[in-house]
């Protein structure tokens, strides 16, 4: 999947059908976990921004791809998208089932 420096520059139905949601739905999520982030206590940085971070996240079951060809097409280890995952749908269920 094209990281979402490349995607940011389609029309909104082209993002749509290449991340499987709205932009403004994308960009609210987005939101939902930069605050969510802001909570915590500072930790080792990820190796990808918190938009690549979402995407990566919708890619696990839109594609339905295993962890691996995902850790291959961006770049880091199996077990890092798999916290990744968990950790992102874990805060966007926690964090959006109290709004």
């Amino acid at each position: 999947m094209p990281t979402y420096e490349q995607l940011q520059h389609l029309s909104p139905e082209q993002f749509r059908r290449a991340c499987g949601v709205k932009l403004q739905t994308f960009n609210r999520l987005v939101e939902v976990l930069a605050e969510a982030k802001a909570k915590q206590k500072p930790g080792r940085p990820s190796v990808l921004s918190l938009e690549n971070q979402l995407l990566l996240t919708l890619e696990y079951p839109r594609e339905y791809r295993t962890y691996f060809p995902i850790a291959q097409s961006w770049g880091i280890h199996e077990s890092t998208v798999c916290r990744m995952v968990q950790k992102t749908e874990n805060t966007l269920i926690k964090e959006t089932d109290c709004h």
